[in-house]
């Protein structure tokens, strides 16, 4: 599959028309045999296209990601479309006034807007099951879950349907779904990418973020979103592996990876990361809950069964509960930057498996079986609780079923996280392998 970099130059060269490559990606989603793809902008993907192939013409500069087509997660404002959020009780409803400020700024830079994909509905569970949109499947083997709440984003990527795609994480659904389907993601730094015209979830957590193939495509991505370029560290970062709980429930390739990246590395235990976890499910349980307090009384039963009941015992939380959270939430940040600030990038799993089986979603947790849907965030909610950057890898495992690690670094400290990724993949220690049968059309 050509890089969504290499279809950039292309495009501004004059090799291929933006129009070709529009035309090429909307006949992919069409086919899509993974129920990633809840809708096919075809007109709006071609206008965006012609109007690339135009400035071209015209001698213009088209933008960074010229002609590059993206899909983004159904709880994205895309200007004329009501916001679903993965609910079909929100298709009915008033369409969007404006694009979402992420979609504006990669409209900016030429990009072309070919779908809307699937999602956990609300974004509450790691699975990507969805009541009235169907279950995400796993390019890798569709017989497995693609991770969620993103999962209809890293879907489309690794089946090839698109180079680029958008998600929300806001306990970990950029990186579980990395994880699972083998491939780059990003949690941003609290605050660093626009969330403005995004269906929020948990306020005190949500960030975006995009899925990518190729690392070079995350990074100009990543910079096209942030209005400025995430540079490389010029020396090598200082790495620590995160012990205790992270040693548990994780896969013995993921354990094996981390110690070979960096095998004299000091092992952190971070403190209290039970309780942070539990912290994290009551503040997003109490936001969830309170912001489709309203709606839920109206029409409870418009909603997926799976996440309302969730939703309404969210929105019965105690407040006190929720400000003892809250609180807790404050002192532990303080504690985790002391103790991690002697380092550029903790190294820890991310999904804690590969991708569970559909028709038996479960995994196992301290050795018992327990849902998928809200446990293969184990490893992701307490760093999500930090507001640290997060850089999801893929470990290289040709033939195997995808495994993720989480490259965790320190507030401004991004450019260490691009640096390791970078080494690791000249390594080949990780590093993306498509899926057999992956759509490459025009990226060929």
């Amino acid at each position: 599959m050509r890089t969504a970099t290499a279809i950039a130059a292309a495009v501004r060269s004059g090799d291929i028309s933006a129009a070709s490559v529009a035309a090429r990606t909307l006949d992919a989603l069409r086919a899509d045999r993974h129920v990633a793809v809840t809708r096919v902008l075809a007109e709006r993907a071609m206008a965006e296209a012609w109007a690339v192939d135009a400035r071209i013409a015209r001698g213009e500069d088209a933008g960074q990601l010229a002609g590059v087509p993206y899909a983004v997660k159904d709880l994205f404002d895309v200007e004329g479309l009501p916001t679903t959020a993965g609910s079909a009780a929100r298709a009915k409803g008033p369409a969007a006034a404006a694009d979402a400020e992420a979609v504006r700024r990669l409209q900016a830079a030429g990009a072309v807007l070919c779908a809307t994909v699937n999602m956990d509905a609300f974004a509450y569970g790691f699975a990507t099951v969805n009541a009235d949109y169907g279950t995400t499947r796993n390019p890798h083997d569709p017989a497995r879950l693609a991770g969620g709440s993103s999962g209809g984003s890293a879907a489309a990527v690794a089946a090839g349907l698109v180079p680029l795609a958008l998600g929300s994480d806001t306990n970990g659904s950029v990186r579980v779904p990395a994880s699972l389907c083998g491939l780059y993601g990003l949690r941003p730094a609290r605050g660093d990418l626009p969330v403005a015209g995004t269906f929020p979830f948990a306020e005190s957590f949500d960030e975006i973020g995009p899925f990518a193939a190729d690392l070079g495509d995350l990074a100009l991505v990543w910079e096209v979103l942030r209005g400025g370029a995430v540079q490389p560290r010029a020396v090598a970062p200082k790495i620590a592996r995160l012990g205790g709980r992270f040693r548990e429930n994780a896969d013995p390739a993921q354990l094996a990876a981390i110690d070979a990246i960096a095998p004299d590395a000091p092992l952190l235990v971070l403190p209290d990361v039970p309780r942070a976890r539990s912290a994290a499910f009551v503040i997003t349980a109490y936001e969830g809950g309170h912001l489709h307090r309203e709606a839920l009384k109206a029409d409870p039963f418009g909603y997926d069964p799976a996440v309302r009941d969730r939703l309404i015992a969210g929105a019965l939380l105690p407040d006190a509960l929720y400000e003892r959270a809250l609180a807790f939430r404050t002192e532990y940040v303080a504690r985790i930057e002391a103790l991690v600030s002697d380092f550029d990038v903790l190294l820890a799993p991310s999904a804690p498996c590969a991708a569970p089986l559909i028709a038996d979603p479960m995994i196992l947790i301290d050795g018992e079986p327990s849902p998928a849907r809200s446990n293969l965030g184990i490893h992701t909610q307490s760093i999500t609780f930090t507001g640290l950057p997060v850089l999801a890898v893929p470990l290289k495992r040709p033939g195997a079923l995808p495994l993720g690690l989480q490259l965790i670094g320190k507030r401004g400290g991004e450019g260490a996280l691009l640096r390791l990724a970078h080494e690791l993949e000249e390594r080949g220690v990780t590093g993306v392998s498509m899926p057999a049968g992956a759509y490459a059309g025009e990226m060929t």
